[in-house]
This record gives C-alpha cells, sequence and structure tokens, in this order.
C-alpha cells in the first residue's frame, strides 16, 4: 500500500538535534518529515526520496533549527522605535513612553503588531510571549499571519480591579485560539506597578484557572534596591509572599536578581523561569545582567528575548543569543561558559520551557509541533565552518534565514514573506505616527518610581 503523502518534507539539511541528556547535536545529510503541522520522523534524505509528500524543500547548504522563542516582548511598541534614544530608564517612561501610549488606539496596537510579526517572522522567530494592552488586536494578528504566540493583557493596580478583571478574561477567552498557536498568561506588570492585594489576587487566580503568569520583576539592580530600603524585600521575595512563585511564572529580565533571592525561585513550587533581553540593558547602562549562571546552577531555565523595540529598536532573538553567551564570559569571567551549543539551548528548549511549551516546541524530533527555521550558511561571513555551533551562534545572522515554519506551514520561503503584506503596514503606521507621537496632552498611562 502506498504511504498518504506527507504534508511537508525537507532534505538534504543539517538538523540541530537533542540527546536523551539534551545535549545539542548535528544530523547530517537528514530530511525532516512533517504530517498533521507535527514532526513525524527525522530521516536521511536518500531514506525520504522514496516518500511521497504535498510539499518539498531542498534545504542542501542550509541547517534546520526549531523556530526560535521571543521569551518577552512588547511586538507593539515597533511602532516607537527610536523615539526615545539615550536615556535614562526613568525618563524613558515617563518622559516619552508612557505619555506616547497614552494615545495607542487598537488600530495602532494591530498594525505595530502586524509590523513585528513580519520582523520576526523574517528572524526565524517562530513563537513570541508578549506583554501589552488592546492584546485582542495582537491576537487577532496572530492568527492571520500563522505565528505561534503566548499573549497576556498587562494591567497596573492604578487601573483599579478592572485592569485584573480584563487580564482574565483575555486569557480565559484566547486560551487555544488560532488553532491552538495562542496559549495565554495573566500578565501584572510589576511589582512596582501592581500592589501586593493585586499580585496575590492574581496568584489565587491563576490557580483557579490553571493560568500561568508573565510579569517584569527585578529588572534592574535599583528596583532590587529600592524595594530593600522602602520595604526590606527585594522584588523576588515580594513575589514569594504574594504567592505569584507558587505559580508557574515568567520573570521578565531579573538584572536585578541577588544571592539571596535564590533560595526562594529553587524551592518555589510552581515552574519558574527567566527570560533575559541583553541588548536593552546596555543601551540603558544597568550594571548588572541577568544571572544565567547562578539560575542554571539551580535549575531555572532562562529564555532568550528582546523586549520590546521601544527600548531594543530590534526584534532579533538571533542577536540576543549572542549577546547572551558573550556578556555571560565577560561577566563570569570565564570563556567557558557560555558555550555556543549551551546558547543554542538556551534558544531553543529553554526558551521553549520557558513559555510553558517545552513539550511540544524546542526541538525537531517526531510528536513536536513542525515549528522549524532553515539557515543558509554559504555566505563568505559563515564559511569555512570548523565548529557548526560556534558558526551559528557567533557568525550567523538572522538575515541568514531562508524560510520560516509555523506548524508545518511556511510563513516565509527564501526570504520572502507570504501572509504578512510589509509596504501596507509601513503605510498604515505612517498616517498614524502624527497623532501617535502627542504629548502635548500631559498625559501619561503610569508613573515610574521603582
Amino acid at each position: 500500500m502506498t504511504p498518504s503523502p506527507a504534508g511537508l518534507i525537507i532534505t538534504r539539511c543539517t538538523v540541530l538535534t537533542h540527546d536523551d541528556h539534551e545535549r545539542v547535536g548535528f544530523a547530517e545529510d537528514a530530511a525532516i518529515v512533517v504530517r498533521g503541522g507535527v514532526v513525524d520522523a527525522v530521516i536521511s534524505s536518500a531514506e525520504a526520496e522514496a516518500l511521497p509528500a504535498v510539499e518539498r524543500i531542498d534545504a542542501r547548504g542550509q541547517v534546520a533549527l526549531p523556530g526560535l522563542v521571543n521569551c518577552h516582548t512588547h511586538a507593539p511598541m515597533v511602532a516607537l522605535r527610536g523615539v526615545a534614544e539615550d536615556l535614562p530608564i526613568e525618563e524613558w517612561f515617563n518622559d516619552v513612553v508612557w505619555p506616547i501610549e497614552s494615545n495607542l488606539t487598537e488600530e495602532d496596537v494591530a498594525s505595530g503588531a502586524r509590523l513585528a510579526c513580519a520582523e520576526m517572522i523574517r528572524g526565524g522567530v517562530t513563537c513570541f510571549a508578549d506583554h501589552y494592552f488592546s492584546m485582542d488586536a495582537v491576537a487577532a494578528v496572530v492568527e492571520e499571519c500563522g505565528i505561534r504566540a503566548h499573549l497576556g493583557e498587562a494591567y497596573f493596580s492604578s487601573q483599579g480591579p478592572q485592569g485584573r478583571e480584563r487580564s482574565l478574561e483575555f486569557a480565559l477567552r484566547r486560551r487555544g485560539a488560532a488553532d491552538g498557536r495562542i496559549t495565554t498568561a495573566l500578565a501584572p506588570h510589576a511589582p512596582y506597578t501592581v500592589n501586593d492585594a493585586d499580585l496575590a489576587a492574581t496568584a489565587e487566580l491563576a490557580r483557579e484557572h490553571g493560568l500561568p503568569v508573565h510579569l517584569h520583576a527585578a529588572e534592574n539592580r535599583d528596583q532590587t534596591d529600592a524595594g530593600l530600603a522602602r520595604h526590606g524585600v527585594t522584588p523576588v521575595e515580594v513575589l514569594r509572599r504574594t504567592g505569584i512563585l507558587d505559580t508557574d511564572v515568567l520573570i521578565a529580565h531579573g538584572t536585578g536578581i541577588l544571592d539571596r533571592d535564590l533560595p526562594a525561585l529553587r524551592d518555589a513550587s510552581g515552574r519558574i523561569a527567566v527570560a533575559t533581553a541583553p541588548r536593552g540593558y546596555l543601551r540603558f547602562a544597568w550594571p548588572t545582567t541577568t544571572p544565567v549562571r547562578a539560575l542554571h546552577d539551580i535549575g531555572i531555565p532562562v529564555g532568550l528575548a528582546t523586549d520590546g523595540a521601544a527600548s531594543n529598536n530590534s526584534l532579533d532573538v538571533w542577536e540576543a543569543m549572542t549577546l547572551t553567551a558573550l556578556i555571560q564570559k565577560s561577566t563570569t569571567g570565564d570563556p567557558r561558559w557560555l558555550t555556543s551549543r549551551q546558547a543554542l539551548h538556551h534558544a531553543t528548549l529553554q526558551s521553549a520551557r520557558a513559555v510553558g511549551l517545552g513539550e511540544s516546541i524546542g526541538s525537531i524530533a517526531p510528536g513536536r509541533r513542525a515549528d522549524i527555521i532553515l539557515v543558509d550558511l554559504t555566505a563568505p561571513h559563515t564559511q569555512p565552518v570548523h565548529d557548526l555551533a560556534a558558526t551559528l551562534v557567533h557568525s550567523a545572522r538572522s538575515s541568514d534565514v531562508r524560510t520560516t515554519i509555523v506548524d508545518g506551514r511556511v510563513l516565509m520561503r527564501d526570504r520572502e514573506l507570504l501572509t504578512i503584506d510589509v509596504p501596507a503596514v509601513v503605510r498604515e503606521l505612517g498616517e498614524r505616527l502624527p497623532a501617535l507621537l502627542d504629548r502635548g496632552h500631559g498625559k501619561r498611562i503610569q508613573e515610574y518610581d521603582t
């Protein structure tokens, strides 16, 4: 009997693999068979020749990687790229970003999200964790463009109980949308903008409804020092006493995590993860970075992130991978940490775990969703290849991604986006920019005061 055709077969590529001990390796001259949006098999190219398929991709000279995950961003903020430059974070928030964000409409959020998704798909990102406002608009963009997303409607205590209620309502209504590509979270902004009572209520709602929590905490050392000076506790200790650490929680940034915080994170009953976005920390001249090695030593996965393009100017997770590896070498004083293979592990399985999808994405293996990117290593800047992992982390660029696939569907082929009309999105944003950038009203959506 002739087997039914596979939906997609990718042949003649090198496939990044994980062994039983989650060590990164590479399978040469391999083929990936995809059925129903799921990886069915990873076999030799020779074995794949006789298999029928609806669609075939010849990927010779390319490496197949699990799609990258942007573990913490604010996708619609691409509309603010470059508007608040060379400022400390207090002025960045209070004088520019939060006044502009008070102008945002749902249409602005949708346009920004659409442009962000285009940028991420072109950079090999197949899933992103977003923490922002008007998230129904973002969910609609995710649905139409085919990417995967972990979405949370952000709220502050200054909004009253309605903010928390909207966050819950969104999470319940959109959970499992877009044919399962959307997962959701409760999204309090941070311990310095959400009070203990609201954090405790959020933890209770998360446990009741089986939802994770995504928030900023210990973003920088100043926030930690302010918490200790005013209240005698760190932001992480606030998360512990309010019950947030008893939920599955994704902590954005954590550059202010202290040694005294590590036992609370290690002993938490929830699944704890941290997202690191190193480019923004360099831009704000923060003196510390996410303590990746200390978190690794207590079993906390650290996922890669960009934060929003207003603070990072880019949604390039490839760059985040490279910077994470280099900054960790510098801050630990150890050139053997982070290795290129460890960096690839952070970019794949650890990032998938950080957003709660470690059982379905993050590796190319039978039973995993077919979120796959093909990276071309034939350009001069990636040749010759002596160490494939080092070439990927330190020589390749996001622009070397040729093809991006989510759930077995090709979203970009040979650098051509198939699901987003970028010129149209740019025109829409351009028409809105004068009204969006107006700060004459003197309003802010919030006050930054750690």
